[in-house]
């Protein structure tokens, strides 16, 4: 028997001193704040951090909508977290996870526990912080 082969991923980043940089994942580019400058506009590491957090599970939703068989029409989450000083580190992340559906078939334990189980970077997360949350459902108008 052929043993399953590993996931693996590759991004680039770049800066010039004293401005900002650039992660370049496949066809995108993502650009975050270094300077004191962009403080306000453009996303910290920290921000990134929390959004791959976000996209995860995001894709996690679209991933069991297939296998649980029920259809919606957009999801949105939103992401709060407390960061320590002393060693500089995220203490705790919760959630409250959107899904706009009319469909009886969606079972919200159901997939909370399938996020929680097979989401890697929420998986990854949860070995260094806590993380809480929630998913509530909003019919579709």
């Amino acid at each position: 028997m052929k043993e399953k082969e590993l996931l693996k991923y590759k991004i680039t980043a770049s800066s010039i001193s004293n401005q900002d940089a650039t992660i370049h994942i496949k066809q995108s580019e993502i650009d975050f704040g270094t300077t004191p400058e962009t403080t306000e506009t453009l996303p910290s590491p920290a921000e990134l951090f929390l959004g791959s957090f976000s996209s995860c599970m995001l894709k996690n939703v679209e991933r069991f909508s297939g296998m649980m068989h029920f259809t919606y029409s957009k999801a949105t989450v939103e992401v709060n977290a407390t960061r320590l000083e002393n060693p500089p580190r995220m203490d705790h992340i919760d959630y409250k996870l959107t899904i706009y559906s009319n469909d009886a078939k969606l079972n919200t334990a159901l997939l909370k526990k399938n996020i929680e189980k097979f989401g890697t970077i929420y998986n990854t997360v949860k070995l260094s912080c806590s993380i809480t949350g929630s998913i509530e459902t909003v019919d579709n108008v």
